[in-house]
């Protein structure tokens, strides 16, 4: 048992192993800590096999409510989601939707008050036709569809798309080059990250610093200076000044 978090250490995990010459570890771990707490502290030869997520389902959605960034910590990693104590008058969708917010690749089972364990089935439809021939993404789906881009890009490669973001101009980026994305909160506050992508175009420098765009362009994904490696390059096409979204920092949920 580590009662306080500054037990925590590399030096007491090494000398657990070697007084009970274990070959494997299973950790139960306190829901209140970061994992990244845990994952600092391991040594180096140690490798995770497996992470599960083991919540009560009648305080989960209150727990998310008031601690999201402790709830989102643990899903975020995680290769299954178990809700006990769920019962029939419980909303599935409201549960799945948040693991989804963290993870597109959970598990997710809710297991009864008797014990019977159903697995979770619901789709995920993108909220926009990636075979359309211009690829129309919502203000509310920046989030989903930057994510979904980074994760599947060669679902993505040569298609067009058409988004609401907001345009930046930097002395760094290489000519007839500009920056464009939004602000995406993944968890909380604490996480916002300027979610970026690269465009090029002959006009470059005629862009609005800090305004907002509706861009037309077309996706490939291939290397360039302005990452420092292969990534999403669009090519623009079109586009059309306009204000910034109600909700101008995207979210996943």
């Amino acid at each position: 048992m580590i009662e306080d978090q500054s037990e925590l250490t590399q030096e007491n995990l090494v000398r657990f192993a070697k007084e009970t010459r274990c070959e494997r570890v299973v950790i139960e771990y306190n829901g209140m800590w970061m994992l990244d707490a845990l994952y600092s502290a391991m040594p180096e030869s140690w490798m995770v096999y497996q992470e599960f997520m083991f919540a009560d389902a009648t305080t989960f959605l209150t727990y998310n409510t008031n601690m999201r960034n402790l709830v989102f910590d643990k899903l975020k990693s995680c290769e299954l989601v178990v809700f006990n104590r769920f019962t029939p008058a419980m909303d599935k969708m409201a549960f799945h939707k948040i693991v989804r917010g963290a993870s597109r690749r959970a598990d997710i089972a809710y297991e009864a008050p008797d014990g019977n364990v159903v697995y979770d089935d619901i789709e995920d439809p993108l909220p926009f036709d990636v075979n359309a021939p211009v690829i129309e993404i919502g203000d509310d789906d920046y989030a989903l569809w930057y994510r979904d881009m980074s994760e599947e890009p060669k679902k993505y490669e040569g298609k067009t798309v058409r988004f609401k973001a907001k345009a930046l101009k930097r002395k760094r980026l290489p000519p007839k080059t500009f920056v464009i994305g939004r602000h995406v909160m993944t968890c909380c506050v604490e996480d916002i990250q300027f979610a970026a992508l690269v465009c090029n175009w002959d006009k470059a420098d005629s862009v609005t610093d800090e305004g907002w765009m509706i861009l037309t362009a077309k996706i490939n994904f291939k290397f360039s200076m302005a990452y420092g490696r292969k990534g999403p390059v669009l090519t623009y096409i079109s586009h059309e000044d306009c204000e910034a979204p109600e909700q101008a920092v995207a979210t996943f949920y």
